[in-house]
C-alpha cells in the first residue's frame, strides 16, 4: 500500500502575556503554514469559543476540505469520462453538535456543487459521478458520518 505523508506547522501566537493563567487571559489567534508553501493560513477559533471571527477556525477549514477534496475527485472524473466542466462553485454546509461537556463532533456535511458542462447530454453522468468522487475522496473516507450531495449541473 502506498503512503503519503503531510507535515503543518501550526504556531499559537495569542498569548497576551499571561499565557494560559486562566479561559480569557490569552486568544486563540494562530498561523497554519506549510514549509515550501507561499502564504500562512491566518486562524482561530469560531466566536463561540472566543475566537476571532475575521481569521478562519478548524471547523471551516475541515468544511473546506471535504469540500475540496470532493472537487478534485469530481474534476478528475470528470476528465476520464469526457464531461468538460468549465465552472464548479460549491457552497458547502455542516452541522457540529456541541455535547454537555464542551466536546463536539460534526454530524453532517452537505455539498451543493454548481457545476457548468458542456453538453446537455451528460447532465445525469455529471451528478451520477458526484458518489463516486465521494466514494474516492480521501477526506470523506476519513468521516464518520455521510456526506450529502445536492448538485446543480448545468450548460
Amino acid at each position: 500500500m502506498k503512503k503519503h505523508n503531510y507535515k503543518t506547522k501550526v504556531e499559537w501566537t495569542g498569548n497576551l502575556g499571561k499565557g494560559t493563567l486562566n479561559y480569557k487571559s490569552y486568544e486563540r489567534q494562530h498561523t497554519i503554514s506549510v514549509e515550501g508553501k507561499y502564504q500562512e493560513i491566518l486562524a482561530s477559533s469560531d466566536p463561540s469559543f472566543l475566537g476571532d471571527k475575521t481569521r478562519y477556525n478548524p471547523e471551516e477549514l475541515f468544511l473546506a476540505s471535504i469540500s475540496t477534496c470532493h472537487m478534485l475527485w469530481f474534476l478528475h472524473l470528470c476528465a476520464t469520462q469526457n464531461i468538460i466542466v468549465s465552472e464548479y462553485v460549491d457552497n458547502a454546509t455542516g452541522v457540529m453538535e456541541e455535547t454537555k461537556n464542551g466536546s463536539g463532533r460534526f454530524t453532517e456535511v452537505t455539498l451543493y456543487p454548481s457545476v457548468k458542462i458542456d453538453s446537455s447530454d451528460k447532465i445525469n453522468l455529471a451528478n451520477e459521478l458526484h458518489e463516486e468522487a465521494n466514494k474516492m475522496c480521501f477526506i470523506a473516507n476519513s468521516c464518520n458520518f455521510d456526506i450529502g450531495h445536492h448538485p446543480n449541473t448545468f450548460v
